[in-house]
């Protein structure tokens, strides 16, 4: 298993939607491990990997070794003045991610970027101008939904009515701190933006996707430094609290205190209920049981099931996405989707109690 959350990069099997070379697309900006894992998932959908460009050669080196024939960019400009490239993808210091999907919309073409994608309200509503200016996608990766088969899986049968209307979400999301492997930005609030807003993103969008909220509050949320002095702007601990839309709530707690002895950098779970059924998903790891991911356990008037659905299941964003950039259609996930989930995580973030520091 990965024991370092920050490199973790799923790979699933290729399920292309567009014939060879007919979406050829770029990455820039490698400052997080992250950016591997969008990349195969767009490979594996069939998009050509056509440039890369970062200023540190040592980020370039390990990227173009794990993507064989990527041509590496002498500079942003060479990729955004290519006609031919479709979409970039990028996984910049999270402060600086806004910026980068602007200048990438500017140019004419599609941006994903790693979650979270803003970390202050004025790059949210700046980058809501650009989009509507330019037409472009902004779109984000919020891995724990769009790369868990599990999670892909919950969507599914909560779509085709195993659990009746969802009503309740309760997400935790601990984290393998690494401290020594980290760079200086994750320890500079300004650049990381708060656990809430960085990890926290995570769970919020997924509440939004699987209770089928257009929109939320923030009922309360709070943050804490317990065991990280040498690090006084690092959040280890946020928890929030939320109401939807229509009236479905959720609780969800993130933190950097995964147990060195846990075989896999977090035991991501997902509970979900339902008016007539529950789903639980255990993402990563069925600790002391199985150290293979993606186990969904479901109760409804059928009874019980345990499904273990790793390799089974597919990551149908990607080629959704792909889809989406090319017929202009808002199937993979629509834009306000995605920037209300971010809009949530900052006023969680903005208004957090601090409760240890």
């Amino acid at each position: 298993m990965n024991k370092d959350g920050m490199n973790y990069a799923p790979k699933g099997k290729p399920n292309p939607v567009v014939k060879e070379g007919e979406f050829p697309v770029a990455a820039a900006a490698l400052d997080h491990g992250h950016i591997n894992g969008m990349c195969n998932g767009l490979v594996e959908a069939g998009a050509a990997l056509k440039w890369v460009y970062d200023p540190d050669p040592e980020k370039v080196k390990a990227f173009v070794e794990r993507f064989p024939g990527v041509q590496i960019a002498d500079s942003l400009e060479q990729i955004l003045t290519d006609e031919s490239i479709k979409l970039v993808a990028g996984a910049a210091i999270p402060s600086e991610r806004s910026a980068l999907g602007n200048k990438v919309m500017e140019a004419g073409k599609d941006y994903f970027t790693d979650k979270t994608p803003f970390t202050t309200e004025a790059q949210l509503e700046e980058t809501r101008h650009v989009v509507e200016k330019t037409g472009q996608k902004y779109m984000v990766y919020f891995s724990e939904r769009l790369h868990v088969e599990g999670a892909v899986f919950a969507g599914d049968l909560i779509h085709d009515g195993a659990i009746g209307n969802v009503i309740q979400v309760t997400g935790f999301g601990p984290h393998r701190l690494n401290a020594p492997s980290r760079p200086d930005w994750f320890f500079n609030k300004e650049q990381y933006g708060g656990i809430l807003c960085d990890i926290g993103s995570h769970q919020i969008e997924q509440f939004l996707y699987y209770a089928d909220c257009k929109d939320a509050e923030i009922l309360h949320s709070k943050v804490g430094n317990y065991n990280n002095p040498d690090h006084p702007e690092l959040e280890d601990y946020g928890d929030a609290t939320i109401r939807g839309d229509n009236g479905a709530t959720q609780f969800f707690k993130v933190d950097w205190f995964t147990p060195e002895g846990l075989s896999t950098w977090g035991d991501g779970r997902t509970f979900i209920t339902g008016t007539e059924g529950t789903i639980e998903i255990r993402k990563y790891v069925d600790v002391a049981r199985a150290e293979s991911g993606d186990h969904l356990y479901l109760v409804n008037k059928d009874g019980e099931k345990h499904y273990e659905l790793s390799g089974k299941v597919g990551f149908p964003f990607f080629g959704e996405l792909i889809k989406d950039c090319m017929n202009r259609t808002e199937n993979a996930m629509t834009q306000e989707h995605a920037f209300k989930a971010a809009e949530l995580c900052l006023q969680a973030q903005k208004q957090a109690i601090v409760v240890s520091q």
